[in-house]
This record gives C-alpha cells, structure tokens and sequence, in this order.
C-alpha cells in the first residue's frame, strides 16, 4: 500500500500502537480520503505528536452501545490507520487535515502512555497491506444501478466521467465513505471481510433506504 510518500507492506512498516481518534459515523478504509477540523487541545496535540513521529493516526468510532456523554468511551472493535497527508492551520488555533487510509486495524488493548489523548496496540488487517482483493468479484453493475438510484430519488447529481473511470475497490470504499448512514450502518461497511461483501452490504443498505422512501436512514441496523 503506497500513501503518500510511505509505503506499508508489513507489519513491520506499522507502529506497535497508535494514537486513536474517537469519532462517531466517521468512516475510513484503505485508499480513501477524510477530511477533519481539528481544533480540541487533546487531538491538536495527538496530531502535533503524529507529524513529528509516524504520521499515522487510528480512526474509530465509539462503541456502538455507547450512549453518548462519556468522556472516554469504549471504543469500537474495529477502525482504520490513517496518514496524515495535507495539513494547514488555520490562524484561529484549528488544523484542516486529511488523512488517507492504510489498513484497517483490530483494537488489542489500550495503553496509558501519559498523553491526553488515547493510545492502543493494534493487530493491522495485512490483507489490506497487499491490495490482493478480488475486484471482479464484485457486482459493479449491481452498484452503480442502487447507486443511480439513489441520486435520483435524492435529486443528486454525480460525476459519471470520474465514477466510470475508478477502479471497484476505489468506487466500493469510495461511496461506502460518503453514504449518509449512521454509525451501525458504517461499522458494518468498515468490519466487511472483502471488497465482494462491502460492496454487497452496501448495496443492501441502499436499497433498504429506497424501500422505506428515503426516511431516517440512521437506524437501518439494530
């Protein structure tokens, strides 16, 4: 996996922990692109301490029976390595960062290492390290059909050059990342085990969504 002047193909490549970002519905896979507005001093000095050593920084959500209103909540089985790869400040005390996805990763433990912020040992997804995922495995014509409509039930418009010309594992990630689904529906996304059944789950998701007429799509999973 190449992310931006970095390239992670083992285990080795990849710290033994990793500063964590809590963030509910944020969701990250390998190759896509998150944009975040960083301005709490804990995570101002989480991403301080990222551009000085690995650049890499783990997002996960909450736990998902988490209620909300905990300071330190548990943290959800799952997330996906990040590396910082555009930063600016802003004049007013904020970082505008983008990270792009490495790998997903398994939460071991969390360990106390003095920060304000929080820190855990990992086990990576190395599947995700290899770019070994069957890309023709998955329906594209299937997708892009659920796709169309749910722009069009949503009066969205896409661009149809740039979708036609990406590959499916960037075209699966890439919508999976910019769906409009709650924190259920993308900790579902995210722990997919292949690319075939990422894409499968978010083709069933959509089409749950057409079905009830394009309501509240936050609750599709309990």
């Amino acid at each position: 996996m190449q992310v931006g002047n970095a390239r992670y193909l083992k285990r080795e490549d990849l710290p033994e922990s990793l500063p964590v970002f809590p963030l509910t519905g944020a969701l990250l896979l390998p190759g896509g692109q998150l944009p975040l507005n960083i301005f709490e001093p804990r995570y101002l000095a989480m991403f301080d301490a990222a551009l000085a050593g690995s650049r890499l920084i783990g997002m996960v959500q909450p736990a998902l029976n988490e209620t909300g209103g905990n300071a330190r909540p548990q943290l959800s089985a799952v997330g996906c390595i990040g590396r910082i790869t555009s930063f600016a400040e802003t004049g007013d005390g904020r970082y505008i960062v983008s990270l792009t996805g490495v790998c997903r990763f398994r939460v071991m433990e969390e360990v106390g290492e003095g920060h304000p912020y929080r820190t855990v040992r990992f086990m990576p997804f190395l599947t995700d390290l290899s770019g070994d995922e069957d890309e023709g495995a998955v329906d594209r014509h299937e997708l892009l059909r659920v796709f169309r409509a749910y722009l069009d039930a949503n009066k969205l418009e896409a661009d149809w050059e740039a979708v036609e010309r990406a590959g499916n594992r960037t075209l699966v990630n890439s919508l999976s990342m910019m769906s409009p689904f709650g924190p259920a529906e993308k900790q579902a996304l995210l722990e997919a085990p292949d690319l075939k059944t990422r894409a499968e789950t978010l083709i069933a998701i959509t089409e749950i969504v057409l079905a009830r007429g394009f309501g509240d799509s936050d609750t599709i999973l309990q």
